[in-house]
């Protein structure tokens, strides 16, 4: 079992006690990409054993993909509050939460104590919510301009870290998004481990360094800016 780790204040993983359980809300709207939600949190739930759970949260009791498929959330909005990480996710419906007060007023998010990821469109949230203080986001082709029009520059990248907050932009990118959570919380190894399993067959190295390289290389630039 790898050790149990938390998020201090330097934005290192700590070692905690065994017994320590963190949990991760994986925001899920009416609408969403399925690939957003479940990818990364299929990942982190590799992790259970370790201590580290994922949820599907959602703001009402079933919420409908933009294929049609209804899922039963496993939290309520209101877990946001208690959990360690909170990952929002992408959908056909982002701007009609960003411009939903109710729904908005919901997140509230503190990046001094937790970790906060956006996916794709989820990076809309981010800025209405007044997280990013300048940082520069990524998400998807589609989602550029909405992003752009909020005063937020938009990266050409997969995945970029300063501190607490994290974006990702395209749909599989939310591999990145679950190592990066996976690596903050339990360490690298442990996000080896996962990915490691779930990569194709033959393809296993590669998708390991791709994965860890480019969460490195998304701190890296945050760093170096």
């Amino acid at each position: 079992m790898a050790e149990q780790r938390q998020v201090g204040k330097t934005g290192e993983a700590v070692p905690v006690e065994k017994e320590s359980v963190m949990q991760v809300a994986v925001v899920t709207f009416d609408g969403f990409n399925e690939l957003d939600s479940f990818i990364a949190a299929a990942l982190i739930n590799r992790c259970r054993r370790d201590g580290l759970t994922a949820f599907i949260t959602t703001p009402t009791p079933v919420v409908t993909s933009m294929s049609g498929v209804e899922v039963t959330g496993q939290r309520p909005m209101e877990f946001v509050e208690e959990a360690d990480a909170v990952l929002i996710g992408s959908g056909i419906k982002t701007r009609d939460v960003v411009a939903d007060d109710r729904l908005i007023s919901m997140l509230s998010l503190d990046p001094a104590r937790q970790l906060i990821g956006s996916q794709c469109s989820g990076a809309l949230v981010l800025a209405r919510l007044g997280l990013l203080g300048g940082m520069p986001v990524c998400t998807d082709r589609t989602s550029r301009p909405f992003v752009e029009a909020c005063d937020v520059t938009v990266l050409n990248t997969a995945f970029h870290a300063e501190g607490n907050i994290a974006t990702a932009g395209g749909c599989l990118a939310s591999q990145y998004l679950a190592t990066w959570v996976i690596t903050r919380t339990l360490g690298e190894d442990a996000a080896r481990d996962v990915i490691d399993y779930v990569a194709p067959v033959g393809e296993n190295r590669e998708t390991v360094e791709r994965a860890l390289r480019t969460v490195r290389a998304g701190e890296y630039v945050a760093r170096a800016m």
